[in-house]
């Protein structure tokens, strides 16, 4: 990660860190001079100084009738790194003590029954990750797949370290293959389904109760999926998986 991309990991955004590394380069200096040395208009840059000012990466140094300002030691962004983490961990512990069972009081109980749709490999990232998080969860700490050939070399694109992610969570798989191929892996078990026809695009059915997702690949490789939360539809998918792999 380059020191810019740190950098904006702390809240910064390019023209905040761009003055801030001026100062740093110039030593106690004018607005004009900052400015110049940024290359940011002389308004911006003192808007900007402001922001930095009260993050404690600046001081103002009263210079005459002018003020200077001054870049703080480098070491205060370990503090604001310090400091957001802290607060990141307060969040955390009152997002799943307090604000998250507040908010699922404000869910209407219409329904069971979620459906949600992603697109793109954004989406399918996020489904990955919500079939490692919620398996890690489960009492046993696994989960069943059917996956086709045709699949399974695009679907982890955009994940490409999902395998050793959940290996490392310590969650296991069994795998319904339908056609040859497929990578052995650890905490992993396959079975395959011979199949001479052409499989269909939408070709990758995960069952993670109380979920499960059906991923497709569309024109051009472009990829799409439907995750269902129900508890009810879950454990049927999960009894015809578990009546086939005993067949198997």
């Amino acid at each position: 990660m380059s020191r810019r991309q740190t950098l904006r990991q702390l809240g910064l955004d390019d023209k905040e860190i761009s003055v801030y590394l001026a100062l740093l380069q110039l030593g106690p200096a004018s607005i004009r001079d900052i400015g110049d040395k940024a290359g940011v208009n002389r308004g911006t840059t003192h808007e900007l100084l402001r922001g930095l000012l009260r993050r404690g990466l600046v001081t103002l140094q009263p210079k005459g009738k002018r003020r200077h300002f001054c870049a703080e030691n480098p070491r205060r962004l370990l503090e604001l790194a310090h400091e957001q983490k802290a607060r990141l961990e307060q969040a955390s512990a009152l997002l799943e003590t307090e604000v998250i069972p507040d908010l699922h009081l404000l869910k209407p109980d219409s329904s069971d029954t979620q459906v949600r749709y992603y697109e793109g490999d954004d989406g399918i990232e996020f489904v990955l990750k919500d079939i490692l998080n919620t398996a890690e969860n489960s009492g046993d700490k696994s989960y069943s797949v059917y996956s086709s050939k045709v699949i399974r070399r695009h679907l982890y694109r955009p994940f490409p370290t999902f395998t050793q992610q959940r290996v490392k969570r310590n969650i296991r798989v069994r795998a319904i293959a339908i056609g040859e191929g497929g990578d052995e892996a650890q905490l992993a078990e396959r079975k395959w389904i011979d199949s001479d026809k052409p499989v269909g695009q939408a070709s990758y059915v995960a069952i993670y109760p109380p979920k499960c997702a059906m991923i497709s690949l569309q024109e051009g490789d472009y990829p799409s999926a439907v995750v269902i939360e129900s508890p009810a539809v879950a454990q049927a998918l999960q009894i015809s998986f578990d009546m086939l792999w005993k067949l198997l």
